[in-house]
């Protein structure tokens, strides 16, 4: 918890510019591990019963496209 403290700390102290820099960085790199936790949960078949209920859905009538 140290660690967290230490970057808060200096995320804290950064200049608005690099602020500015640094939630760019930051929400790319979440993005890229959600994505990346995406895919593994789908290779691993951990999504597949929310496809079938999509799929049983739009089927039925009882959900249309977008």
């Amino acid at each position: 918890m140290g660690d967290v403290r230490a970057i808060a700390k200096a995320v804290e102290a950064l200049p608005p510019d690099d602020l500015a820099k640094f939630r760019r960085w930051f929400a790319a790199y979440d993005a890229a591990a959600w994505d990346k936790q995406i895919e593994a949960d789908v290779a691993r078949g951990r999504l597949d019963s929310l496809e079938a209920e999509a799929l049983e859905d739009f089927r039925s009538g009882s959900k249309r496209e977008p």
